[in-house]
């Protein structure tokens, strides 16, 4: 794949990711739909999306995927959706790539990768910046929902690793959508005496799954082929510059000195880890 386009494509899927976290914080901030709601209109909304984009390709295989990916999708949603009713969308798209950062990083040390005393360096200081963010204090984001956060991450990593293993990432995607679809209506009904359905909701729901979602993680599996483990990780530190910067113009969210502090500690120090020589 050429240069320009798999770096397009990268910039796409890197808007497409920030345009999540702005669109789920403004629905549960702004509407009343619950988080399980949400979850699963934006999971179904992404599946039949992406079902229709094979249909007119007349695909010979429609779907692909498997079970595991579809099931570290849907953590990572439901995680996401659930942690930002209490957080704002920049804190929460900074704990979000953190955590995803610390997962990836953490597989290829698994894999025998060897870390050289600057990057253990930058590992100490994401770290550190991670803890300064969720300590308790005036400004701190709620434990519980941060948590969440960074397990969806954790899900998020996961399902990036093995991504690059997508022969068709279009049919990939919509087969790991389509799976993940019973998990996310099982959510609904244990959730279900806390239901609560809202037009402009809905609507938000609808959008993230078939566009941001859908077509966005087709977009950055396509791209993921032609990318490096180290390249992927770093051009996803963009998002939660992207997603704050969005939250503060466009919800009206503050920008406080812990945040501010806690992402160049985070940002910076797992671009220590990633960078070359």
């Amino acid at each position: 794949m050429p240069r320009m386009r798999v770096a397009l494509l990268t910039v796409i899927a890197m808007f497409a990711f920030a345009g999540n976290s702005l669109l789920c914080r403004v629905a549960l901030k702004g509407t009343s739909i619950d988080p399980a709601t949400f979850t699963t209109v934006r999971i179904a909304s992404a599946a039949i999306v992406l079902w229709l984009i094979l249909q007119w390709r007349r695909a010979a295989q429609p779907v692909a995927g498997n079970w595991i990916s579809a099931l570290a999708l849907f953590t990572y949603a439901a995680a996401f959706s659930f942690a930002y009713v209490s957080l704002a969308a920049g804190t929460g798209a900074l704990l979000l790539f953190g955590a995803v950062q610390a997962t990836m990083i953490g597989y290829a040390l698994l894999r025998g990768e060897r870390l050289r005393i600057l990057q253990w360096l930058g590992l100490g200081c994401a770290l550190a910046g991670l803890v300064a963010l969720v300590l308790p204090g005036l400004s701190a984001p709620p434990l519980f929902a941060s948590i969440l956060m960074l397990c969806a991450g954790v899900a998020w990593g996961v399902y990036s690793l093995r991504g690059k293993r997508a022969a068709d990432p279009t049919a990939t995607t919509a087969g790991n959508f389509i799976r993940a679809m019973p998990f996310a209506a099982l959510v609904s009904m244990a959730m279900f005496m806390r239901v609560s359905i809202d037009k402009t909701g809905l609507l938000f729901a609808a959008i993230s799954g078939a566009l941001t979602s859908g077509v966005g993680y087709a977009i950055w599996y396509a791209a993921l082929k032609d990318l490096k483990a180290s390249t992927a990780a770093t051009v996803q530190l963009s998002v939660p510059l992207i997603a704050a910067t969005g939250g503060i113009v466009l919800l009206g969210e503050a920008l406080t000195a812990r945040l501010a502090l806690s992402a160049v500690a985070i940002l910076g120090g797992i671009a220590l880890v990633i960078a070359r020589r």
